[in-house]
């Protein structure tokens, strides 16, 4: 104040332009840095509530653009399809069409499609599956496997990985030879580690040689505990009317088109037959993942701004009551109502500014740090960053109305005789 009251007296002037812009910075300044411990507190608020909203909106593309991509590496690149069933009038389910036994084949051609491969389960009736004759009275007692049969390229459609041996071949499928694939699980069960020595196991009485073990199937995890046919050798042995389901391993976002393209392959003359399992297109998961994430993040930056908002205005409101004398002073000097209520928002803003600012830079240092733990890409919006900085301006223009209309509204004289 020393500087204003050193200031002469210059006739003529109107009192309301006494106190120029530079003043009113002046003063303003001066009032914010005159605590800074309570600088400190009051802006803490605001710059926890801009930080999270940055590492919320950071975070959430990040986590989206990570699951997004896990779900492309498994779900996105995966189309079963399935005949679809209609019931009589007796209550039966009955399929509407069955899946050809060239049903790779005929997939295989559409754009987009990487590999083709059909399953079915095999119903063996009472047979016994063990790996010793069922006349040998030292077996083991017997075990409740399931039997699946398989097309050549399933394999590699469902991700799946040879431990030992091979996966059967098109030439095994079209001979129908007596071999067959063991789930890790169901070798385990079995007691079949090794294929260098031809180990069989029975289906009843009649013996299947062993030529491979396979292990970490992502797509289809049923396999590891079932022993696999060649599709040809389930027709030949045990009636296999045809395929009950197609897996298709399709290319990042072909899943639309080949959805609706893979039943006109299978049959063009109904192709409502069958049933398409197809993943949405990328940016759907990805904005729904996104939207989700945000709505809960978001909800706690909302509550965090809102009390930076009101430590803001109550420090304001206690700075206007601990500074009446200086109040009065200035009104008595000259200072007009909308001077004193400019000097107290000007401090509101920047006080909110420094918080917004150092959020933000906060909640960016965050979603870096985060994503680097992870070993992710950080995503993150510079504009979002940007107006969560200014949004900080805003809550301390929000944040000091009040105080600044309860500080104009102090008259000289009361406040003059309250002194200070």
């Amino acid at each position: 104040m020393r500087h204003l009251l050193a200031r002469p007296r210059t006739a003529g002037v109107p009192r309301g332009d006494r106190f120029g812009v530079r003043d009113l910075v002046a003063e303003a300044t001066f009032g914010i840095g005159a605590r800074p411990g309570r600088l400190l507190l009051t802006i803490l608020g605001t710059v926890l509530g801009i930080a999270s909203v940055v590492v919320t909106v950071g975070l959430a593309q990040t986590a989206a653009g990570q699951i997004s991509k896990q779900f492309d590496a498994v779900a996105a690149t995966q189309v079963v399809v399935q005949p679809a069933t209609s019931t009589s009038m007796t209550g039966q389910t009955l399929p509407k069409a069955r899946l050809p036994w060239d049903a790779p084949e005929r997939v295989g051609r559409l754009a987009g499609v990487e590999s083709a491969g059909t399953l079915a389960t095999v119903d063996v009736g009472a047979a016994a599956i063990t790996s010793v004759p069922v006349n040998d009275p030292s077996q083991p007692a017997t075990l409740t496997v399931p039997v699946l049969a398989a097309s050549g390229g399933l394999l590699e459609t469902v991700r799946g990985h040879v431990v030992t041996g091979r996966w059967f071949d098109a030439g095994h499928d079209a001979r129908g030879d007596r071999i067959v694939v063991l789930g890790a699980r169901a070798a385990e069960r079995l007691g079949v580690h090794r294929v260098d020595r031809q180990p069989s196991i029975f289906i009843g009485e009649v013996s299947y040689t062993v030529i491979g073990i396979i292990d970490d199937v992502k797509r289809r995890t049923d396999l590891l505990d079932a022993v696999v046919l060649p599709m040809g050798t389930a027709r030949a042995d045990f009636d296999l009317a045809a395929p009950e389901q197609l897996q298709i391993r399709i290319a990042v976002g072909a899943g639309q088109v080949v959805g609706e393209q893979a039943p006109v392959a299978l049959d063009p003359n109904s192709p409502d037959g069958f049933t398409v399992q197809a993943p949405p297109s990328g940016s759907k998961v990805r904005a729904g993942v996104q939207a989700d994430i945000n709505t809960i993040f978001l909800a706690l930056g909302a509550v965090a701004l809102l009390i930076g908002g009101v430590g803001i205005a109550n420090v304001t409101l206690l700075s206007v009551m601990e500074r009446v004398g200086e109040i009065g002073l200035r009104r008595a000097l000259g200072a007009t109502r909308r001077d004193i209520a400019a000097q107290f928002v000007v401090e509101s803003v920047v006080v909110g500014l420094l918080g917004g600012l150092i959020g933000a830079s906060l909640g960016v240092a965050v979603v870096v740090l985060v994503s680097a733990l992870q070993e992710w890409t950080p995503l993150l919006d510079l504009r979002v960053v940007g107006a969560s900085a200014l949004a900080g301006g805003v809550i301390g223009l929000a944040a000091g109305i009040y105080p600044a209309l309860k500080a104009a509204a102090i008259e000289p004289i009361a406040a003059l005789r309250g002194g200070v």
